[in-house]
This record gives C-alpha cells, sequence and structure tokens, in this order.
C-alpha cells in the first residue's frame, strides 16, 4: 500500500527595509536584516515505529515559514525543520515523476523532502557601490510544494511466512518480547509484527518479521497479499513455517512456494528454512518421518526441521545458528543438521529497484551541465 502525502518547506522571510536613525550619527544609510530561511520538511528513520498508519493521518505536511527580516541590522533566524518520523524501511518517491528520493534503512537517518525557501535579503544587504541607501529589499523565496509517495518495506534478518494459522505469531512471541495477536481463528496477524531475538550469550540480535497469512491468490491481492508480500523482499532468510496438523501440508507448502514466485521470483529464490510447526501434537508427531521425507523432495534441500511454537521445543538452537549469517558459519559445537540448513546462504543485497539514481543524484549530474544561479547557493544568508 503506498500512502501519498503532500508536503512544503516554509517559505523565507521578506527582507526588512529600515534606516539607521540615531542622534550624532550622520547618513547613518539602510539598517534592514535579512529574512530568516523556511523550514525543511525531514523524515527521520525510527527503529522503534512499524507502520505508517500516523503519517496517513496527515495529509499535508507544512513547515513553518522564515520571519522577516528586522530593523537595527538583525538577521531573522531560520525556521526550525518539521520532523516527521516513519519506520525503518521507508521509500520516498516523487508521486509525479516516481523518481526515488530516499530509503530511509538506518536508525536515525534523516531525508530532507521538501526544502523550505530562502530568507530575502534586507536593505543593508542590498547596498552596492551604485546605490548606497536603496530603498527596497528582496522578497523572500516561495517553497516548493509536492506530493510523494511512502511506501514501507520492513527491514528484517528473517521472514516469517506461511498459511493462515501456521504458528507464525507463536513463534515470534516465543522468542522474543513482542506481543502479536495470537486466536484459533484466521487472520489473527492483520499487521506485520517485528521482533529481536538475543539466542546467544554474545548478546547479538536477530531481527523476525512476522508476516499475515498467505493464501492462493495472494499476489493478485487476494486475502491480504500484495500489501504484506514486499515486507519479505528484503529479507535475507525466508522461514517458512508449516502447520504439522493440518489435512495436507505439502499442498499448502506448494501453495505458498507459488505466491511466492509469482509475486517476485526473486523473492522466491531467497533461501529458505522450513519448519514443521505444533509438533506437541500426537498427530504432528507421526507424520513427521513421512512429511520431512517429502517435503526434501518438494523443497530439493535438507534445510528442513520440527518444532513447536506453543512449548518452545527446537527453537533456540536453529535461531543460534542464524546468528552466524553471513557468511553461512554456524556454531563449531553446533549439530550437523543444523548446520546444513544454512549452507551457501548469500549476503542481503539491495533491491534492484533501489539501484536506481536517486533524485539527489540527477540534481548533482545536472549541475555539472549547466551554470546555477548565485541566488540558490546562499543557503546560509537567512540566518544560519
Amino acid at each position: 500500500m503506498v500512502n501519498r502525502v503532500f508536503v512544503k518547506g516554509g517559505d523565507g522571510g521578506n527582507g526588512e527595509v529600515a534606516f539607521r536613525r540615531e542622534a550624532h550619527v550622520d547618513m547613518g544609510g539602510p539598517f534592514g536584516g535579512n529574512g530568516g530561511n523556511g523550514g525543511d520538511v525531514i523524515f527521520v528513520a525510527d527503529e522503534g515505529d512499524n507502520t505508517l498508519a500516523h503519517v496517513r493521518s496527515c495529509l499535508h505536511i507544512v513547515a513553518e515559514c522564515g520571519r522577516r527580516g528586522q530593523g537595527k541590522g538583525k538577521d531573522s533566524p531560520a525556521a526550525p525543520d518539521t520532523e516527521i518520523r516513519v519506520p525503518l524501511g521507508t521509500i520516498v518517491r516523487d508521486a509525479k515523476t516516481g523518481v526515488l528520493i530516499g530509503d530511509l534503512r538506518t536508525p536515525g537517518q534523516k531525508l530532507v523532502v521538501a526544502r523550505g525557501g530562502l530568507g530575502g535579503r534586507g536593505n543593508l544587504a542590498m547596498r552596492t557601490e551604485r546605490d548606497r541607501c536603496p530603498g527596497f529589499a528582496e522578497l523572500g523565496e516561495k517553497a516548493t510544494p509536492r506530493w510523494v509517495d511512502l511506501q514501507l518495506k520492513m527491514i528484517a534478518d528473517i521472514g516469517i511466512v506461511g498459511m493462515p494459522n501456521a504458528g507464525k505469531s507463536s513463534l515470534l512471541a516465543s522468542i522474543t518480547n513482542a506481543k502479536p495477536k495470537i486466536a484459533d481463528y484466521p487472520f489473527t496477524t492483520i499487521v506485520p509484527n517485528l521482533g529481536v531475538c538475543l539466542p546467544g550469550a554474545e548478546r547479538r540480535s536477530i531481527v523476525l518479521a512476522d508476516i499475515p497469512g498467505l493464501i492462493e491468490g495472494a499476489h493478485n491481492g487476494i486475502g491480504l497479499g500484495q500489501a504484506f508480500l514486499r515486507h519479505v523482499e528484503r529479507c535475507r532468510i525466508l522461514l517458512h513455517v508449516i502447520d504439522g496438523s493440518s489435512e495436507d501440508p505439502i499442498k499448502n507448502f506448494n501453495c505458498i512456494q507459488n505466491e511466492l514466485k509469482l509475486f517476485s521470483p526473486k523473492l522466491a529464490a531467497k533461501p529458505q528454512v522450513i519448519l514443521i510447526n505444533k509438533m506437541d501434537l500426537p498427530s504432528a508427531r507421526e507424520r513427521w518421518p513421512t512429511l520431512q521425507k517429502e517435503l526434501q523432495e518438494q523443497a530439493g534441500h535438507k534445510r528442513i526441521d520440527a518444532i513447536s511454537a506453543a512449548t518452545s521445543t527446537n527453537i533456540m538452537p536453529i535461531m543460534v545458528c542464524f546468528l552466524y549469517l553471513p557468511p553461512a558459519v554456524c556454531h563449531e559445537q553446533e549439530k550437523v543438521r543444523l548446520r546444513s540448513m544454512l549452507d551457501k546462504m548469500p549476503p542481503a543485497e539491495l533491491d534492484e529497484e533501489l539501484q536506481e539514481k536517486t533524485e539527489e543524484e540527477i540534481q548533482r549530474e545536472e549541475a555539472l551541465m549547466r551554470v546555477r544561479g548565485v541566488g540558490r547557493e546562499r543557503r546560509g544568508a537567512g540566518g544560519e
């Protein structure tokens, strides 16, 4: 889902027309100060947020305008910037051209999406050798408004996918402090959830993303569909959770694999670890040996294991293996079975769509091809 918002920096303040009138000061001359620069609209990446709901509620974001210049040669200060906090993984594009403005990937990263106008010069700054006492000042620059599109693609080490009621949220809750909604009916989870797991003594962390359940036709938007499939595009590994007590686990596996491939072949090619859940149930334990062989044939690898999210059985040993990715090297004491689960894991790669040039890079290249106006470079004239 794309969120479109209107952003506009603050207008620059007008320069002041004033003259020095003091006793015993002959021909005081111009004394008007510069107007302040308008504030910028800045998006700030916040690791504590995971939705764009608060951005959706404020359709128009306008920064504060710069103040008019003052008398006695005083320049007005620049207006404060307007900072809007957005989740990690937010992609910002120009709504009109589709050009990538920026991608917020690291905590605290800032992206200026609308610059404020420059403050106008007062008549003190307008004085020249030819006109020693100008009776005019410069107007502040008007900021350029625009619409931008925001799209969230969560950044996580591991993306948890599977059919509804496979136990994805239970798995996340058992190994992290996340509190996803858990119930015994499909589509309990309707928004992605992030959790941080600390499985080893080294206090290294793993970020997991619980994606709402997928069903057949999800790539076309059926169910929760395309709204959340994009969140797993940036994950290094996919953790495919299968309900071991379901009627046909093999069919469920193939259904999810097909939806991933139809949505994005690159997504389907990501390395996967398959976990058969609900091993606390007798029916699931009985069919586990046969199910393991069938899944190895279907998946073409042996990164398959059995867990129970309800009792936390066999989960932490698997999480410990993920600590050493990349490269795919497990702890020397780990079992060979768990080590083979993570063989040939590739390092995280930048999305192909984000290898395009950003708006700032395009402007920098264009600047080399033309002579830019001096007035636009006078960024600090308004009191910065």
